[in-house]
């Protein structure tokens, strides 16, 4: 795992000391060791759900443990907001807020931090990364919002994450599947091995054939590649050219748009997209400026 990724916990995105405490302001503000935010305590109706939560399945019974918990030992942990409008909107905490709610606790503590749609994404990825509240699928989706939404490379993602390239590459691609093995997938009733050799296969028809024959035999991962090498599919023992992915991240970078890299054998194609002669036109003098 790289240094500074998930290893130092969600703590390193919360400063750990206050040195302040002002009496005269009604929301017991605390000023903390970074002067752009602050640690209060507020109602938890006064804080919306964070739109960019990746996480879309809790677990009821998950929630139940967590509301008994904080029913006894209270919120240890504050929850992470942002100011919106005149609310709170959340970064990170959900459970904990949704518990507080069940509760009908009058006051629970937050950290109110500056950030912005990205960074909004950013931190309750890595938190439900650390604790591993998000199905394969959430993960992807994550990773792909990231990508489109706020225009970083695949490496950028990776980085920020605290994973390996690879892994987020390897993810991405369970998107590529048809939508009932994804389904399947996000509710554990194959995993990520299986769906590793159904994207071995060409075409869905195939894919969903094997799919309906792992859940009817219960084939193990082992079982699923021998059935899928019958088949013909060798895609995914083939090792994906991380070189080529990496220049074609670097190009799309310089070039402000999706590049592609299609090998044949020692030759190949280079794919640029455009959607307008303007974007055309913007990337010939890209071309032109750093040749």
């Amino acid at each position: 795992m790289p240094s500074g990724g998930l290893g130092r916990g969600l703590s390193s995105l919360i400063p750990k000391k206050t040195v302040n405490y002002d009496p005269a302001n009604s929301e017991d503000v605390f000023v903390l060791d970074d002067s752009r935010e602050k640690l209060i305590r507020i109602s938890p109706d006064r804080i919306d759900f964070n739109p960019y939560q990746p996480r879309q399945d809790f677990s009821e019974n998950a929630l139940n443990d967590l509301v008994s918990s904080i029913r006894e030992q209270g919120i240890i942990q504050p929850l992470l907001v942002t100011k919106n409008n005149g609310r709170f909107e959340l970064i990170a905490g959900e459970r904990r807020l949704r518990s507080a709610r069940i509760l009908g606790l009058k006051e629970i503590p937050v950290i109110v931090r500056e950030a912005n749609e990205q960074k909004k994404l950013e931190i309750a990825l890595i938190e439900n990364l650390q604790r591993e509240d998000l199905n394969p699928i959430e993960t992807a989706l994550a990773y792909r919002r990231l990508i489109e939404e706020f225009s970083i490379s695949q490496e950028e993602v990776a980085s920020r994450v605290g994973k390996a390239r690879p892994s987020v590459t390897n993810s991405l691609r369970l998107l590529n599947l048809p939508a009932e093995i994804r389904q399947a997938i996000a509710e554990k009733r194959i995993t990520e091995g299986h769906a590793k050799y159904l994207l071995g296969l060409e075409g869905e028809a195939k894919q969903l054939n094997v799919f309906k024959k792992i859940l009817r035999n219960n084939l193990t991962v082992s079982e699923t590649d021998k059935v899928i090498k019958t088949l013909g599919g060798t895609k995914s023992a083939r090792p994906k050219n991380y070189a080529d992915q990496n220049r074609g991240e670097k190009l799309a970078s310089l070039l402000g748009t999706k590049v592609e890299i299609k090998r044949q054998g020692a030759k190949g194609k280079l794919i640029i997209d455009f959607n307008s002669e303007e974007e055309l036109n913007g990337i010939i003098d890209k071309i032109n400026g750093s040749s």
